[in-house]
């Protein structure tokens, strides 16, 4: 294990208490491999804990080593500063799903923590480095948690991607925040970040997956007046103009759309009446947002400033949300509106 220079207590005395222990995890598992392999989970805990006190006898650190129980982070620590998280594979790599970015459940007062991984596989190995060393991204399972990787080169770890130190983002107040906004600037056109937060932008997702044929009428309808507010390229005649909706749709509204399409353009061509006048052939789409349009004048008032400015990309005023909406509208719209439409009108 490399040592470093820094001003943190007994750091030197504890990566050796560390090294001792893994010679001695590495010494007892070659004699008795087929314990070993049983040893998943919290077993590998204890048994870390049990050679930690041990090895820590004559040092400063006898009597402080300490397990804790219950989900906390990490397992062990030693001298109230000082931490030990333990976790196994019976994978044959160094890679596993870490704790959560938000660190809620993090011992007070521990500061510095390292990772002692058991790859309980034959042979079984072990390796142990500072916690920060081996987190490469950040992956979501019920929440965002990290990505260990035991053989993360220097210089790669998610902290070195996204500029921000561990100690610094660990102590923020929403570091979920931090890591969103960095994995936004790597999506490709189209594509979204996806995590069942309690605070995105206001909104929240249901546990429940919905299918859209089971929804209720009106419910289709409010998520087709919302699709209209944050896509305005459903208006268009691009190939893709759905694919944004659908992933809205199932990321954040927790419903599963087989035919995307079918809510906005079925039905054929309409007939919209303006002053007067007749315009025949009407794209469905297009008579879906005339008709729906004073339920989207009020929904664009609720949405936060935050989730406009997410989904189409420019800022505005808020008091001009509406005509900024309007506009995206009509340059979206200008090669599937026939029989000279007045949509700019018919959006007054």
């Amino acid at each position: 294990m490399v040592v470093s220079v820094n001003n943190e207590p007994n750091r030197k005395e504890f990566e050796m208490l560390l090294d001792v222990s893994l010679l001695s995890l590495k010494n007892e598992s070659a004699k008795n491999q087929a314990n070993y392999l049983a040893l998943l989970g919290n077993k590998l805990e204890d048994k870390v804990y049990d050679i930690l006190s041990n090895n820590a006898k004559g040092t400063i650190f006898e009597g402080s080593i300490e397990l804790i129980s219950g989900q906390r982070f990490p397992d062990i620590i030693a001298k109230k500063y000082y931490g030990v998280e333990v976790k196994t594979t019976k994978s044959n790599h160094w890679k596993s799903t870490g704790s959560s970015i938000l660190e809620s459940t993090r011992v007070e007062g521990i500061e510095r923590i390292f990772m002692l991984f058991g790859k309980m596989v034959a042979p079984v190995e072990f390796m142990c480095r500072p916690y920060e060393d081996c987190l490469s991204e950040v992956v979501v399972t019920h929440s965002p948690r990290y990505l260990i990787d035991m053989n993360l080169a220097k210089g790669k770890t998610i902290f070195d991607k996204i500029e921000v130190p561990y100690d610094i983002l660990r102590k923020q107040p929403n570091p979920i925040k931090t890591v969103l906004d960095y994995y936004r600037k790597q999506l490709k056109a189209g594509d979204d970040v996806w995590y069942l937060d309690q605070d995105n932008n206001g909104t929240s997702t249901n546990l429940i997956i919905k299918m859209w044929n089971n929804l209720t009428i009106p419910e289709r309808n409010e998520l087709i007046v919302k699709g209209f507010c944050l896509f305005p390229e459903l208006i268009s005649n691009r190939i893709d103009k759905f694919n944004r909706f659908a992933l809205w749709l199932a990321t954040r509204q927790g419903v599963i759309c087989p035919n995307v399409r079918d809510p906005f353009t079925a039905g054929g061509q309409g007939i919209i009446e303006y002053e007067g006048l007749k315009f025949s052939n009407i794209p469905q789409i297009v008579m879906r947002l005339y008709y729906n349009i004073e339920l989207i004048k009020a929904q664009l008032m609720v949405f936060s400033y935050e989730e406009l400015l997410n989904y189409w990309g420019i800022g505005f005023e808020d008091k001009d949300r509406y005509f900024v909406w309007k506009e995206l509208i009509i340059n979206n719209s200008a090669l599937i509106i026939k029989n000279n439409l007045p949509l700019n009108n018919l959006l007054k």
